[in-house]
Order: structure tokens, then sequence, then C-alpha cells
């Protein structure tokens, strides 16, 4: 049986994180299902896209931590990366949320306030750190 001392603190970050994206984002669930039914007044499928976004960034926490021992970087080299991974998950899951409540779609620039500070979000919160990570995860498979 492995003691919570013998594990790798990088592995126990991204457990963590998951375990609490993932309860995120069953609360969600329920924003999005408050949504659907006209019970809140936010955007359902902003709502519903906040929810689903919880859950990729959960799963994709689960497979990085798992690929870690596979990954030519050393100790921080992985925590630098679990760090953008559980920072840009968890800013999917806000941005998106925030964006419901807004009713806009921040996917470009129009000039309107609450459209572009949630573009401006997605893109350096979001959109940046997950190319950055996804180039820097697959470099790491590459032998030494």
């Amino acid at each position: 049986m492995t003691s919570a001392r013998t594990i790798d603190p990088t592995e126990r970050l991204l457990g963590v994180s998951a375990a609490a994206l993932f309860l995120v984002a069953l609360l969600t669930g329920l924003y999005a299902g408050g949504a659907m039914t006209g019970k809140l007044h936010v955007d359902a499928h902003a709502a519903l896209a906040s929810h689903l976004n919880a859950l990729m960034g959960t799963f994709l926490l689960v497979s990085y931590g798992w690929t870690l021992p596979m990954l030519r970087y050393g100790d921080v080299g992985r925590r630098r990366l679990a760090i953008l991974f559980v920072a840009s998950s968890f800013a999917n899951w806000a941005v998106t949320a925030a964006k419901a409540a807004l009713f806009v779609s921040g996917l470009a620039m129009s000039g309107a306030g609450g459209n572009d500070t949630i573009f401006v979000l997605l893109q350096t919160t979001v959109v940046l750190p997950g190319l950055v990570g996804a180039v820097a995860w697959l470099s790491g498979f590459r032998r030494p």
C-alpha cells in the first residue's frame, strides 16, 4: 500500500485538482439545468458548455497525470506543465460560466466591453496556454 508521503507532489496536485474540478463540473450541471429550465437567467448553451468544459478539464488532468512517468521532463518541467493545465482547465470552466451570465459569445472582438473581455480572457487563459501545453506535453514523449 502506498502512503501519502511517497506520492509525487505533482501527481497529488493533479489528482486533487481533477477531483475538485469534477465536483465543480457536477455543481455546474445544476447551473446548466437551471438555465435550461428557465429558473436561472443565463445563456443555457454557454452554461452547458461550462459544465462540459469542467468535465473535459477533469479528463485532461487525469490523462496528463497518468502519462507523467512516460515524459522525459524532470520534476520541475512536469510540475510547470501540470500547473499550466490546472490553471487553464479551471479558467475554461470559469470564463465560460461567466460568459453564460453575460450572454456574450466571446469568440471575436466586437467592440462590446463584456464580449471583448471574455474574448481576451479566453485567448490568454485557455487557448494560448492550451496550445502551449499540448505542444509541450507531446514533446515530452520524445526520447532525450
